[in-house]
């Protein structure tokens, strides 16, 4: 499989690249860079999908970040399991679309707020310059500032298209339309559940992600947490398993 492993990595290193992640060069004196790895995962496809990804992540060593130095908030909220089911029930109920959209290499998306070099990645080190190192634009999978990044850069996002955030829940958002109902969004990492009545609406609100993320859309939602949604339309009934 180094073929696809090769490929997946390439994919990634594009990834970082279009979202200048970072800029090469060289360390500044009194200053120390953190390491950096690959970590690689076959990721198997939805039930109704039998292709394996593969998944290669450029992962920084963040265990050897300094408190203070390195970083300094690192909390980052993900949505509740009552949050989720209470969204089923209002599905279930409303008989509302159900989407499900992932956001690819979602760290990616989030704003440094400190200063943190990184060595190049293994196998991309640019030729001439291979002590350079990586001055961090971006936050990146492994940094212990990322979730919290990703997730202020996205709360700010919605906040801007002027969804209400839920009091109750911070990853969960939400507006009221024009005929009186509303869509639903909530957020868990780098996973997402759309709901609404409006076939329209949804679509308005993926093409607003899309223009600001990179997103892939996995269609009617299925999975969520490693649970399978079963949905029986025809009875009214949303379940969980």
């Amino acid at each position: 499989d180094g073929v696809k492993w090769k490929q997946s990595m390439n994919e990634e290193m594009q990834s970082l690249h279009k979202n200048r992640t970072w800029d090469l060069v060289t360390l500044p004196k009194g200053k120390s860079a953190i390491g950096c790895k690959w970590v690689y995962a076959k990721k198997e496809g939805f039930p109704d999908k039998n292709e394996i990804r593969y998944k290669a992540r450029l992962v920084a060593k963040g265990y050897a970040q300094k408190e203070g130095i390195d970083y300094n908030e690192v909390f980052s909220p993900v949505v509740k399991h009552s949050s989720i089911r209470i969204l089923l029930a209002l599905v279930a109920q409303y008989d509302l679309e159900l989407v499900q959209l992932d956001v690819k290499t979602a760290f990616l998306h989030g704003d440094l707020e400190e200063e943190i070099y990184m060595t190049q990645p293994d196998g991309f080190k640019v030729a001439g310059k291979e002590n350079w190192v990586c001055k961090l634009t971006k936050s990146l999978y492994g940094l212990k500032q990322s979730p919290r990044q990703w997730y202020k850069r996205f709360d700010q996002f919605m906040k801007g298209q002027r969804y209400t955030r839920s009091k109750f829940d911070h990853c969960v958002y939400f507006q009221k339309l024009q005929e009186g109902t509303f869509i639903y969004l909530l957020l868990y990492v780098d996973d997402m559940l759309i709901a609404s009545k409006s076939k329209v609406e949804i679509e308005r609100l993926k093409t607003q992600l899309n223009l600001e993320f990179e997103m892939k859309d996995l269609g009617e939602a299925k999975k969520i947490l490693g649970m399978e949604i079963c949905r029986d339309r025809a009875h009214g009934r949303v379940s969980l398993s």
